[in-house]
């Protein structure tokens, strides 16, 4: 693994602890307990995706939630720099994480080829 990539790796990290402490502190209850999920970081690190957990918010949620932290993103990113002492920090983006349930769905089907090929 070369030094670029524990860099991406190590920010990624650090920016999975900070992003929730940082929601944390909003005054917005909307955003106060949202769970990220992950943290992927692209380009060099200039920009991160944030995977937050849908739990039970429907499609309008979702896009009202998406709207305040798109407001709120520039407030997150002044909060991780100040923590970590960052002279610039990346550009975050913010996404509800669907892997889940793709992966439940990928597994589901496996189940269903394996039944099909033993009822044959």
């Amino acid at each position: 693994m070369n030094p670029s990539e524990l860099k991406k790796l190590r920010t990624e990290s650090v920016l999975r602890e900070l992003i929730p402490r940082a929601l944390a502190h909003l005054d917005d209850e909307l955003l106060k307990n949202l769970c990220v999920v992950d943290v992927e970081c692209r380009k060099g690190r200039y920009d991160a995706f944030v995977y937050i957990d849908k739990m039970s918010f429907d499609a309008k949620e979702q896009e009202q939630i998406l709207t305040h932290l798109k407001k709120a993103t520039k407030i997150l990113q002044n909060y991780c720099m100040s923590e970590q002492g960052w002279y610039k920090s990346p550009y975050l983006h913010f996404k509800f994480d669907d892997r889940l349930e793709y992966q439940n769905r990928m597994d589901f089907l496996f189940e269903k080829i394996k039944k099909d090929r033993n009822e044959s």
